[in-house]
């Protein structure tokens, strides 16, 4: 007879597994010295039972949440009935070790019961530099995993409570910020610490034989859950396929071709036609796939399921051996965050197919991270890091966010007192873009962008963007939004950089760097849109009142809507296509006179 468990104690368990997870989150942003960790957050926690399965997450970095299982799976293979109480584990490496590219470390500290390994507690946080060809470990011209940095095996770092002081000796001269990265690696040590007490008293006041049990039951019921809302989709095979523009002076555009089968109560996402893995920084491991597979399904579903490892058992992934989301070894993939928003969003692309009532347009394209690095006077290193969040695509229910992270990425924008008050740089811009989100009934989040002025004697800018070729989509009628840019000292003589420039890109003192990013995709016809959001998005300095007119089809006079002219103006626009209006507009509001509907995103 199957044992029958508590729903109660079930449901407590869950809860206190979560609080571990969500604490572990706060004592590494506390205790963290590099704004990347401490200001953007881009780290994640987990907690995981004896056979390293994950049985909580903290609400922290979705891009690296599904990665951990891959992970913990090489540690324990490696490492079980090797393991000694007061060992602390640290890699990165994404060949071996189930890591994703070479800044994130994960920090993991398996928790002893009675002599026994009964859990772990789990950390991951992308290190601020950890060597390579470029500051930041961003270096889009890396070709190979060799020239990226510091590659880590799974080591010991600490051995049965002893710190390998040699471990630290060859990070730390191994990164050009050795300081916030030792800080941000011992805020990991340090959480680890503070979760494996809660995780043991948790463990303690249950016993090891329940809690045992009841974490067994958490993942079954997890699988049960997902399973259930799988079923109750149409069976099918559903395709999209999306693109990044390509990389250096003369992009050629890397497809990503997503194949979204439901059968019964099992999805299973392939990636066959995927463009072939690059000699750049932007391929993606398995562990980086898995991850952002298991996000789009739970993100598509939308339905509150244990973050535990027992629902991926109803995904299955699959991807071409050779190709850009599953590369051979030594591609690089040190910039890889860029190919995840393309994954989530082809995903997404297919289950529009199956709800469109509850998938947005696509969003701005992910963060943007711009690195600008140099040596002060006094010859102390600078490093300005840290991705720039944009905006959402609107949806069935509503508009687009903006100003906003990436829903694949979860993170922040580091404030611009923070960034002027602690490195070598004014930031001249931090703004909305106006007549920037995809036109529709629900219009895409606006653009942002960010200027940076250097105000030491040189550095150099490593860049990595996306979306201006290929702009994010807009659904059913939807159109997308602009284009993203990068500028040098913006204005006459201005240099415009490609999206991924392929060298690095000397900066002198006074040089103003600044980034826009793209508008997000619109949902729903334009000319459905009601007037009154018109209206305030043009009171809130969004859209210019000609936009207004020439997109919407929305006549503003005396600060308020002309409903009789409007009503003229739309049946006019309908008359001509509001497309063509659309992409007259978008012309001349960017200086891209003569874009083809193909390169827009519009067929």
């Amino acid at each position: 007879m199957s044992r029958r468990f508590d729903p109660i104690t079930l449901d407590v368990i869950q809860n206190a597994l979560g609080s571990i997870a969500d604490e572990l989150a706060l004592v590494i942003m506390r205790s963290a010295y590099s704004n990347i960790v401490r200001d953007a957050m881009d780290y994640s926690t987990a907690v995981c039972d004896r056979e390293g399965r994950t049985i909580a997450q903290g609400l922290t970095t979705p891009v690296h949440l599904g990665s951990f299982p891959d992970a913990m799976r090489a540690l324990v293979s490696q490492f079980s009935g090797r393991m000694a109480d007061g060992d602390i584990f640290i890699f990165n490496d994404p060949y071996g070790a189930g890591g994703m590219h070479l800044p994130d470390f994960y920090i993991v500290k398996p928790v002893f019961v009675g002599g026994n390994v009964e859990g772990y507690i789990a950390t991951l946080a992308h290190q601020c530099d950890v060597g390579g060809l470029a500051p930041g470990g961003m270096a889009v011209f890396a070709t190979e995993i060799y020239q990226e940095g510091l590659r880590i095996p799974i080591l010991k770092l600490h051995d049965a409570g002893v710190p390998s002081e040699a471990i630290f000796q060859i990070i730390a001269k191994n990164s050009r910020q050795p300081v916030e990265v030792l800080g941000d690696v011992r805020a990991q040590i340090a959480a680890c610490g503070n979760g494996e007490k809660g995780l043991r008293q948790l463990i303690e006041r249950y016993g090891v034989e329940d809690f045992r049990l009841y974490t067994g039951e958490l993942h079954d019921y997890a699988e049960r859950l997902i399973r259930a809302e799988i079923s109750a989709l149409p069976d099918g095979t559903y395709e999209f396929e999306d693109f990044l523009d390509g990389l250096g002076e003369n992009p050629t555009p890397i497809r990503f071709k997503c194949a979204l089968t439901v059968a019964g109560n099992q999805i299973i996402v392939d990636w066959e036609g995927t463009s072939p893995q690059v000699k750049a920084a932007i391929n993606g491991p398995m562990p980086t796939t898995h991850a952002m597979a298991y996000l789009a399904v739970r993100c598509a579903i939308g339905v509150a399921i244990p973050n535990c490892e027992g629902y991926m058992r109803a995904i299955t992934v699959k991807a071409p051996k050779g190709s850009i989301v599953n590369p051979n070894e030594p591609a690089a993939c040190g910039a890889r965050g860029v190919i995840c928003f393309r994954m989530y969003e082809a995903m997404l692309g297919a289950f529009s197919q199956i709800l469109p009532d509850r998938i947005p347009a696509a969003s701005e394209g992910g963060s943007s991270a711009p690195h600008i690095a140099g040596r002060t006077r006094d010859n102390r290193p600078f490093l300005i890091s840290g991705g720039l969040m944009g905006c959402w695509g609107g949806s069935a229910a509503r508009d687009g966010q903006e100003g906003i992270s990436n829903p694949a990425a979860n993170l922040g924008n580091a404030p611009i007192e923070l960034v002027e008050s602690r490195l070598p740089v004014e930031i001249t811009c931090y703004a909305f873009v106006e007549n920037s989100g995809g036109p529709g009934r629900h219009r895409g989040g606006a653009a942002l962008m960010r200027g940076y002025r250097l105000l030491e004697d040189e550095a150099e800018l490593v860049m990595r963007s996306d979306r201006r070729a290929v702009l994010p989509y807009g659904l059913f009628g939807g159109l997308p939004g602009t284009p993203s840019w990068n500028f040098i000292n913006p204005g006459p003589g201005q240099t415009v950089l490609p999206v991924c420039p392929f060298a690095s890109v000397p900066m002198k003192r006074d040089d103003i760097f600044l980034h826009i990013q793209a508008g997000a995709g619109g949902y729903g016809d334009p000319l459905e849109r009601e007037p009154g959001k018109v209206l305030l998005d043009v009171v809130n300095e969004l859209i210019t009142a000609n936009y207004a007119a020439d997109v919407y089809g929305v006549i503003i006079a005396n600060g308020n809507v002309d409903e009789a002219e409007t009503f003229a103006r739309r049946q006019w626009l309908v008359k001509q296509g509001s497309l063509s209006t659309y992409l007259d507009h978008f012309a001349q509001s960017t200086g891209t006179q003569g874009l083809s509907r193909r390169s827009t995103g519009l067929g």
